[in-house]
C-alpha cells in the first residue's frame, strides 16, 4: 500500500534501501505520469523504493497562468500513483518547501531558459529549477525521472544536475499520447470537444514535418546507394530507375538535411488550425538542438528537437518530437 507523507522529516524517517527513485508531478495525475512511475519502478527493482511527489509549485506560475484553477486531485493521484507502483507519496504543504516565504536565492535557468517556454513565460524555468532542486534535497533521489514533452524541461534539469554537481541520475521518458495522437496532459481537460479537435493539430503539425522528415532522409539514402559508375548506370537504366537515381541526386544536393523543409510541412498544419473554429493561436513552432534550445541550421547533422505551443481557448499546450538529421546510412 502507497504511504502518503507531507513532511520532509517523515520521509527522511521512512527505512530505505537500494535505490530511491523520484517521480516529480503537480498531481492531477494521468497515464503519462503513471508511465514515469512505472520506469521508475523498474529502475529501483524490488528492492528499492518509488517517491511520487505531488506540490503545485508557484514559482512556477506567471501572473495570468492558471495557478488558481490548476487542479488539485490528491486522493485520486494517489490511487494512480499506487498502481503505477509508488510506494510513497510525498505531497508537501508550500509552508513546507518554502519555509518563510518565496525564496530570495533561486537557481536561474541562464541562456536556454530564455528561449522558447522562458520567452513565453518569463521566469517559469527559473521557478522550476528552483523547486526541483529543494525536492532532490528533500527526497535524497538516486534517480528523477521525468517526461520528454517537457523536453526543455528535461534539457534544462540535466544541465543544472551537471552544472550543480547533483548526485543523481536523470531519466528522461518518452511521451505517452492518446489514441488520437494528442500528447497526455492535465491540462487536457480543460478542452471542450471543439477546442480538443483544434488541439490535435500541435501533434498533426509534428508528424507532418516528422513524415517530411522521414522521406527526405530516406532519399538521402537512395542518393548515397545510387549507381556511381556509368556501367552500373547502364545496368539500371535498362530497368527504368536511372531517372529516380538522378532525381535523389539532385533533391538530396539541393537540400541535403532540409531543416527547412520540416518546419514549412509542420508550418503548414498550424496554419490551417488557425483558421479553423475554434481557431488554433500560436505561441511557437520551432526546431532546435537540444543542446541549447537555439534554432538548427540548413545543412544540421545530428539530433534535433521539433516543438510547439499553441493556445486553444484559454488552454495553452506544448509538445515535440525528437529527429535525427544525417543519421548514417
Amino acid at each position: 500500500m502507497t504511504t502518503v507523507l507531507h513532511t520532509a522529516d517523515d520521509l527522511r524517517a521512512r527505512p530505505r534501501s537500494g535505490r530511491r527513485a523520484v517521480v516529480m508531478t503537480m498531481g492531477a495525475l494521468h497515464d503519462g505520469h503513471a508511465e514515469l512511475i512505472r520506469t521508475a519502478r523498474s529502475i529501483a527493482g524490488a528492492d528499492g523504493e518509488v517517491v511520487t511527489t505531488v506540490f503545485v509549485n508557484p514559482l512556477q506560475f506567471g501572473a495570468g497562468e492558471d495557478l488558481d484553477r490548476y487542479p488539485r486531485t490528491l486522493d485520486s493521484d494517489v490511487k494512480i500513483a499506487e498502481q503505477a507502483g509508488a510506494d510513497v507519496v510525498f505531497a508537501p504543504s508550500v509552508d513546507e518547501v518554502y519555509p518563510g516565504g518565496e525564496p530570495q536565492v533561486r537557481v536561474t535557468a541562464g541562456p536556454m531558459g530564455e528561449r522558447l517556454e522562458g520567452a513565453s513565460r518569463p521566469g517559469h524555468f527559473d521557478g522550476m529549477l528552483t523547486v526541483v532542486a529543494k525536492l532532490l534535497h528533500l527526497t535524497a533521489a538516486d534517480v528523477a525521472l521525468f517526461g520528454q514533452k517537457d523536453a526543455q524541461q528535461l534539457a534544462l534539469i540535466r544541465r543544472m544536475a551537471r552544472d550543480l554537481n547533483f548526485p543523481v541520475e536523470i531519466v528522461g521518458v518518452p511521451t505517452v499520447r492518446e489514441s488520437d495522437g494528442l500528447a497526455l496532459s492535465s491540462r487536457n481537460r480543460y478542452l471542450s470537444p471543439e477546442e480538443r479537435r483544434t488541439a490535435l493539430a500541435l501533434s498533426q503539425a509534428l508528424f507532418a514535418g516528422r513524415d517530411r522528415h522521414a522521406a527526405q532522409e530516406a532519399l538521402r539514402a537512395r542518393a548515397h546507394e545510387s549507381p556511381s559508375t556509368r556501367a552500373r548506370a547502364d545496368a539500371l537504366g535498362a530497368l527504368g530507375e536511372a531517372r529516380a537515381a538522378a532525381d535523389a541526386h539532385a533533391l538530396a544536393k539541393a537540400s541535403p538535411v532540409g531543416p527547412e523543409a520540416v518546419r514549412a510541412a509542420a508550418r503548414q498544419v498550424i496554419d490551417e488550425a488557425a483558421r479553423a473554429t475554434p481557431p488554433l493561436r500560436l505561441d511557437y513552432l520551432a526546431l532546435v538542438d537540444p543542446a541549447d534550445f537555439t534554432e538548427v541550421e540548413h545543412g544540421h547533422i545530428g539530433e534535433a528537437v521539433l516543438a510547439v505551443a499553441a493556445r486553444v481557448g484559454t488552454t495553452r499546450l506544448i509538445d515535440n518530437i525528437p529527429l535525427t538529421f544525417g543519421a548514417p546510412v
